[in-house]
């Protein structure tokens, strides 16, 4: 549906973004992922039409848009838009959602049904008649949803669109995107540093750094296959340690972390020098002698430090090289975990992502 080919917007002689291609499907939900700063509203904004590329162009279902204002208009009328911070009319959240439709010449029964109709979808129909400065900001956020949808775009764009709201009004939020996808088969496209919003909502992720593109693939892709060691560590690999391939066969390769041996599920060729990528959920604790495990890495540590975060403790184990563990906080009591502590860790072939480097 969208195409972006060599794309580029640079202010004041620095570079927003840069050389971005990318392609969108018709009636997936992308997620544009990547850290504040990155050019993710940018892009939006390039996508929406409010602003034009210093270089490269953007192409809607295989046609370039026209450089004249009524070309830019007609395209700009397919596509519905949700910025981070609404800003509402000064009036009823029926005439908020009614507006883009009377620019449009619609009115009377046809464009009081369109209203209706949007206003149930995002769930606030009770809400109507009410001002629409005086809604809360999850309210607000369905108002915005509902204006924008109310068109029947073909595009959605939202600009993190969870970023101001409680976990309750963001899960609700959600839902309404996918629902949205679901029902109407709209394009969506979201921009948000939430990674696991980005997991759980999007088809396809591309991961923006610094004005560059860095990878782009369905979610489990780019958070256990990532391309990039900036990817890695944006997508939360704790673990990413520099080693050495020394041998291949049967789909393993064997790979020398310094202090340790790994085992992963690829081939490469001896003496390829590479970033090992292990997730700290993939990896177990033992503390028993006796392990039973099919998972064909097995180290013994000595823990350095336990990290508690709510349900969630990180143990970081020395066992020649430094890898840290996901455990749970009812683990670390059950296990005794504690600095000094000597443990076993297991995690799989498959858990390991090696990563080529220069």
């Amino acid at each position: 549906m969208i195409e972006l080919s060599h794309v580029s917007r640079s202010f004041t002689g620095r570079n927003v973004l840069d050389d971005i291609s990318l392609r969108i499907r018709d009636g997936e939900i992308f997620a544009l992922i990547g850290p504040s700063g990155s050019g993710k509203t940018t892009l939006l904004r390039i996508i929406d039409l409010l602003e034009e590329p210093s270089q490269g162009q953007i192409l809607f279902n295989g046609s370039a848009i026209g450089p004249g204002a009524e070309d830019r208009l007609l395209a700009r009328r397919g596509i519905g838009m949700v910025f981070q911070k609404p800003v509402p009319l000064s009036t009823t959240v029926f005439g908020n959602v009614a507006a883009g439709l009377r620019f449009r010449g619609m009115k009377g029964d046809a464009l009081a049904g369109k209203v209706r109709e949007a206003l149930e979808v995002v769930g606030i129909s009770q809400l109507a008649d009410r001002r629409a400065r005086t809604l809360s900001g999850g309210e607000m956020q369905r108002l915005a949803l509902a204006r924008a949808i109310a068109t029947g775009p073909g595009l959605l764009l939202m600009d993190e669109p969870t970023a101001n709201l409680d976990p309750a009004n963001s899960a609700l939020i959600e839902e309404l995107i996918l629902s949205i996808n679901r029902r109407f088969r709209t394009t969506v496209v979201i921009a948000t540093h939430d990674l696991p919003q980005g997991q759980r909502l999007a088809h396809r992720l591309g991961v923006l750094d610094r004005g560059h593109l860095l990878q782009t693939g369905e979610p489990a892709e780019v958070f256990y296959h990532p391309g990039k060691p900036e990817v890695a560590r944006f997508v939360g690999v704790e673990n990413i340690l520099p080693g050495t391939v020394t041998g291949s066969s049967d789909g393993l390769t064997t790979v020398s972390l310094g202090g340790a041996i790994a085992i992963s599920r690829t081939e490469l060729p001896a003496g390829t020098k590479v970033l090992a990528c292990i997730r700290a959920e993939d990896i177990t604790l033992h503390t028993s002698k006796e392990i039973r495990s099919s998972a064909r890495n097995l180290l013994m540590g000595r823990i350095i430090r336990v990290a508690s975060q709510g349900p969630f403790a990180r143990v970081t184990v020395d066992a020649g090289i430094s890898l840290t563990a996901l455990v749970t906080t009812r683990s670390v009591q059950d296990l005794g975990l504690s600095p000094e502590k000597v443990v076993s860790l297991t995690f799989k072939a498959g858990a390991v992502h090696l990563i080529p480097t220069p």
